[in-house]
């Protein structure tokens, strides 16, 4: 748990109060990547990081899942740069490496072997980090999530300095996201947020930011999606997201990303994908275990039936949680996306694995109930089994 002492920039038409931010910084580090570099929203942006003379080097290569490998790369092209801050725009990935850079770009920094191997970093330079998508919630967390190709899975590198100086929440820069974008990374930031809720850490603090945030994302989310220049739906889904963000600085997650995890580090699945397949399967296991959280949660729903008794709302969220997948067009055959069934056993080894994320479980989950939800998500294989 890390305190945060961001300040935080909200609302559209925002970016002008971005440029005190400025004062004195004479060269700036642009972390983005091409599809949003391209952004009018993000032309502006880095007008006004230009402006007054200052230099700007931007990277804009950033992958989806970026590596080890990546960051080396990026510190050897901007090495002997004297850097006052670094600005990140973009998605999960994109905020991650910022956060990073900015650590890295601080001469009494350790290096990145170092970061792997668990040392803490104490300084980075100043940040500011814009997220171009409503669902990780990386602007407000101390984690950056790197994935280590050799060992097929991902690492998480933690620390309170990670957390940024300035956060700018703009909506108008997420209208052009496409819908299967919004979409998954809205399912990701609900994940955040409910795995958050039911943690073994689980805490008032997390808990009072989790809730805040299932309320706008479950009010928020499918409008968001169809209707894109809805600015107040697309602050709101940036609000939910953050503050899922806050409940991981003060919870954490769990099952959802521990099975996500190998997933993303093998076949690189998009992150906000693998979590929207989990989502149900992995909540119907844990539902026994947290039928109060669960009914509070179903009360958030703006059409929910109240009249309805604890066990019914949790059974009635998980069903919901399916149809919202469903609904938002998101995928649920890991077959498809070229995973196979033959790799059940690799999963649920390396799932077992991420054991910081199992220690928050907030149940005994068992070799064949990770096994058993992996095979929910390949329907042909069940339909053969039922057929034996």
């Amino acid at each position: 748990m890390a305190t945060i002492n961001s300040t935080v920039i909200s609302g559209s038409k925002a970016i002008q109060a971005l440029q005190p931010l400025l004062a004195g910084r004479r060269q700036l580090l642009l972390v983005t990547d091409k599809n949003i570099a391209g952004l009018e929203t993000v032309a502006r942006i880095h007008a006004l990081l230009a402006a007054d003379g200052r230099q700007v080097i931007t990277i804009e290569n950033i992958p989806p899942e970026p590596s080890h490998h990546d960051i080396r790369e990026i510190v050897k092209d901007i090495e002997g740069r004297s850097i006052d801050m670094v600005i990140g725009i973009g998605g999960g990935s994109v905020l991650d490496t910022a956060k990073l850079l900015c650590v890295l770009c601080h001469p009494d920094t350790p290096t990145l072997d170092a970061m792997l191997a668990g040392e803490k970093p104490q300084q980075r330079i100043a940040s500011l980090l814009i997220p171009a998508t409503a669902g990780t919630g990386s602007e407000a967390t101390p984690n950056a999530i790197l994935a280590i190709p050799e060992q097929n899975t991902k690492v998480g590198i933690v620390s309170p300095t990670l957390l940024p100086d300035y956060v700018a929440l703009l909506p108008e820069l997420t209208t052009s996201m496409p819908a299967h974008i919004a979409s998954s990374t809205g399912i990701d930031a609900l994940c955040h947020l409910i795995e958050c809720f039911t943690a073994t850490i689980a805490n008032p603090v997390s808990d009072n930011a989790a809730l805040i945030g299932l309320k706008k994302l479950l009010c928020n989310i499918e409008t968001s999606v169809n209707n894109p220049e809805n600015l107040l739906a697309k602050q709101e889904m940036l609000w939910a997201s953050y503050y899922g963000g806050v409940a991981i600085n003060h919870a954490g997650t769990h099952l959802v990303h521990a099975l996500s995890y190998p997933l993303g580090g093998q076949y690189h699945l998009p992150h906000g994908i693998a979590n929207a397949m989990l989502l149900a399967p992995c909540m119907k296991v844990l539902r026994p275990h947290a039928v109060d959280k669960f009914a509070q949660v179903w009360d958030l729903l703006p059409d929910a039936d109240r009249a309805l008794s604890a066990d019914e709302k949790s059974l009635a969220l998980v069903d919901y949680f399916s149809a919202l997948v469903k609904r938002l067009n998101l995928p649920g055959n890991l077959a498809t996306l070229g995973v196979p069934a033959s790799d059940i056993p690799a999963l649920t080894a390396a799932a077992l694995n991420v054991k910081r994320l199992m220690n928050n479980v907030p149940c005994q989950v068992s070799h064949d109930d990770i096994q058993s939800i992996y095979q929910t998500l390949f329907p042909e294989w069940n339909s053969q089994r039922s057929e034996k």
